[in-house]
């Protein structure tokens, strides 16, 4: 696998409804999910790890939280 090496990988990240979270790499096609923010996290790293198990690893995981609220005006 010839992957050109990231110093990071950028994640967007939301919070599912019914609880949770789920996280998509903006790059690669990377997604995962959990319970809690700190299973996010350990999920994250996982997911990256097992995506890129041939390749150099960034050095970073971005996860930027994404929370998108409609305000109504009238």
């Amino acid at each position: 696998m010839n992957r050109l090496p990231t110093t990071e990988l950028i994640f967007e990240v939301t919070q599912e409804v019914g609880g949770g979270y789920s996280a998509e790499c903006l790059t690669e096609d990377i997604f995962t999910q959990g319970a809690t923010w700190e299973a996010l996290r350990k999920n994250a790293r996982e997911a990256v790890r097992v995506y890129l198990y041939d390749a150099t690893l960034p050095r970073w995981i971005r996860l930027r939280f994404a929370r998108d609220e409609v305000l109504r005006l009238a």
